[in-house]
């Protein structure tokens, strides 16, 4: 008899976790929500700071391919920072494009209302 208060307690505080995390979504959850509302300035913010890691990423290990005199992590190093610069070129490219679709689309709007 005495386990009986502390089942009952323990089940209540099961019921209060569960509708708590059926109520109130996770943060990861929420991000993921918001997220999904912006998910194109999100994508390029993304690969921008892929991008600026990549670089990083190969200025840090070309400098420690130097230090050491390993040719290879100077190699490497470079390899990376040339990477970061095309996927910045790559982005830059797609934002480009996507502007200048959202121009034409604009100018093919206003020319359909001025053919009315």
């Amino acid at each position: 008899m005495k386990l009986f208060p502390f089942k009952l307690i323990t089940s209540l505080w099961a019921l209060v976790i569960a509708f708590g995390i059926t109520v109130f979504p996770s943060p990861a959850q929420a991000l993921v929500h918001i997220h999904a509302t912006f998910p194109i300035a999100f994508a390029a913010m993304s690969n921008k700071f892929d991008a600026a890691a990549k670089d990083a990423e190969g200025k840090l290990e070309s400098a420690y391919g130097e230090l050491t005199g390993d040719t290879g992590h100077q190699i490497k190093g470079k390899a990376k920072q040339v990477q970061a610069s095309a996927m910045n070129t790559a982005e830059d490219l797609k934002q480009g494009a996507k502007a200048a679709a959202k121009k034409v689309s604009e100018i093919s709007g206003q020319a359909a209302d001025n053919i009315k």
